[in-house]
C-alpha cells in the first residue's frame, strides 16, 4: 500500500492544531504543522466564538501543510475536523453565517435545568 496522508484539525475549548497523519499500510505516524489558541471573544456580556480567527488558523494549517510554513509539502487524501460539538452556528438562505456561535461556557443557560426540571421531573 503507497503512503496515504490526511490533516486533521482538532479544535478544542482552548487550542486548535493540525496534525498530518501518514498511514504506510502498517503504521501511522503523526506530525503537528500548526497550534494555535482558541478561545472565546467577549462581546456585549455574552462569550463567543471567534469564527472569523478560527478560519484564519485553519488556513494557516493548510498553507503549513502545502510546504508553504517551514515544512515540506504534503499531498493530501483528506481533511477532517473535530470540534467541541455542543454549539452551534445558524445560516441565512444564501448559507452564510447569522453571527458568531456563543460559546458554551456562557452564562446564558445558567439555572435552566433547575427550571426545566421543576416543570418536568427528574425521573419518570
Amino acid at each position: 500500500m503507497s503512503e496515504k496522508c490526511f490533516l486533521a484539525f482538532d479544535l478544542g475549548a482552548e487550542s486548535g492544531r493540525a496534525i498530518v497523519g501518514r498511514l504506510d499500510g502498517e503504521r501511522i505516524a503523526l506530525e503537528e504543522r500548526h497550534r494555535f489558541a482558541n478561545g472565546p471573544s467577549r462581546m456585549n456580556g455574552r462569550l463567543y466564538w471567534n469564527l472569523p480567527g478560527l478560519w484564519e488558523e485553519i488556513k494557516t494549517g493548510l498553507k503549513k501543510t502545502a510546504g508553504r510554513g517551514g515544512h515540506g509539502p504534503v499531498r493530501l487524501s483528506g481533511v477532517g475536523v473535530d470540534t467541541w460539538g455542543v454549539d452551534f452556528g445558524l445560516l441565512d438562505e444564501r448559507g452564510d453565517l447569522v453571527g458568531n456561535p456563543v460559546h458554551y461556557r456562557d452564562g446564558r443557560t445558567d439555572g435552566v435545568m433547575e427550571k426545566v426540571f421543576a416543570v418536568v421531573p427528574r425521573e419518570t
